[in-house]
């Protein structure tokens, strides 16, 4: 199968059913032009990745993106460039990111790992097997509502009209939640804490909100997170309507699972619309979050426009709005302080990555210094 750029708009396009569009069709044309061929990444592992294609899918080398930043690493879900031929082939360019679901990474450098990207629906994945942990999903809906944040900087070409992921929180394995007032109360508490986020109980067992999952989900891209045992993989299965993803049973003393989804794949969906599922998270660190986690905590930030001070650190400021609100009991402490934590933990990875940037700014202009330098000392050695 051949592929011409005169092709790229029409919806028989054989990657439309990746979401390829008239947008992804006008970033393209300067690389058709190239000769190059358009693709997305479905699945990296180990510095090589699966790309579909319009002929296929192929197996691509990343080595010519940037592979010392992290950020610009190839992922899933994102759209590329690659050589038609060779062997082995290669992906030449990232196109830009119109989202990125983004989180810092354990390691002491404070960088930023991208989970997944050009994705229009983060599906928070939440187990009712367990205890509800609103701590841990407060974290997930910060870093959802600020995935838009910095994605279209990351790739090259021009920037990409502005995009929004949407987040979904679902709450899975409700069949173990058998009584429907027990239920109602668990969506409740957790609509309080998502402020204008859907919260939708499923169920793969008995298809309890599948239909409405799969309808939410029928259009664009979804990545699925969420901790091991979640039921994600069984929820990606029961969407395709075959066992693709491999599952285990959760732990039956504390429904933890045992990450047997090892990498990020992207899957396409019967009914229309691309599912990434993930491997369980064990940590979610913020990553320029500060957005995120002012909407998740807009009604705190909206008592704090109301404080008599424009600077109150609500503790013991006199005309306090936010510690009012704690004392009539119509704003739970655990909320103020889930807040704190996380604006907190924010701004101190954003301390250190400014940090990190200007210790390798530093570093970069010594080295095109001393090269510099030896580059005049060889010049003058050779006009003496």
């Amino acid at each position: 199968m051949s592929f011409s750029i005169s092709q790229a708009s029409t919806p028989s396009h054989p990657l439309a059913p990746y979401g390829w569009d008239d947008a992804w069709a006008d970033t393209f044309a300067p690389y058709a032009e190239q000769g190059l061929l358009p693709g997305r990444v479905v699945r990296v592992d180990r510095g090589r990745c699966d790309v579909v294609t319009p002929d296929g899918v192929v197996r691509a080398d990343t080595a010519f993106v940037v592979p010392r930043d992290p950020m610009r690493i190839v992922c899933t879900g994102d759209w590329v460039a690659v050589d038609p031929d060779g062997d082995p082939q290669f992906v030449r360019t990232l196109l830009p990111r119109r989202t990125a679901f983004v989180r810092s990474t354990s390691s002491q450098r404070s960088e930023g790992q991208v989970l997944a990207t050009n994705i229009d629906h983060v599906v928070i994945c939440v187990s009712l097997a367990v205890e509800l942990d609103l701590g841990r999903l407060e974290r997930f809906l910060a870093l959802a509502m600020s995935s838009t944040a910095g994605a279209a900087l990351l790739g090259d070409g021009p920037r990409p009209v502005d995009h929004e992921a949407r987040p979904l929180v679902l709450l899975t394995k409700a069949d173990l939640v058998p009584d429907v007032t027990t239920l109602s109360h668990l969506v409740e508490d957790v609509e309080r804490i998502a402020p204008g986020v859907q919260v939708l109980p499923v169920s793969s067992a008995t298809a309890e909100g599948v239909d409405v999952f799969g309808a939410i989900v029928g259009g664009g891209t979804s990545v699925l997170l969420g901790i091991s045992g979640a039921g994600k993989s069984t929820l990606a299965n029961t969407l395709l309507g075959e066992d693709v993803m491999h599952v285990q049973q959760a732990r039956e003393v504390d429904g933890k699972g045992r990450h047997t989804t090892t990498t990020r794949n992207l899957l396409v969906l019967p009914g229309g619309g691309v599912l990434i599922d993930t491997p369980g998270l064990r940590g979610v660190g913020l990553w320029d979050a500060e957005a995120g986690v002012g909407q998740v905590f807009s009604e705190i930030e909206d008592l704090a426009r109301q404080c008599r001070f424009h600077d109150c650190a609500h503790t013991s400021e006199p005309g306090c709005a936010v510690t009012a609100a704690i004392e009539d009991g119509s704003l739970p402490e655990r909320r103020l302080d889930s807040y704190r934590k996380l604006l907190r933990e924010n701004h101190r990875i954003a301390a250190k990555t400014d940090a990190r940037l200007r210790s390798e700014t530093l570093r970069e202009w010594k080295r095109r210094g001393a090269e510099g330098r030896a580059a005049m000392e060889l010049k003058r050695g050779r006009t003496r």
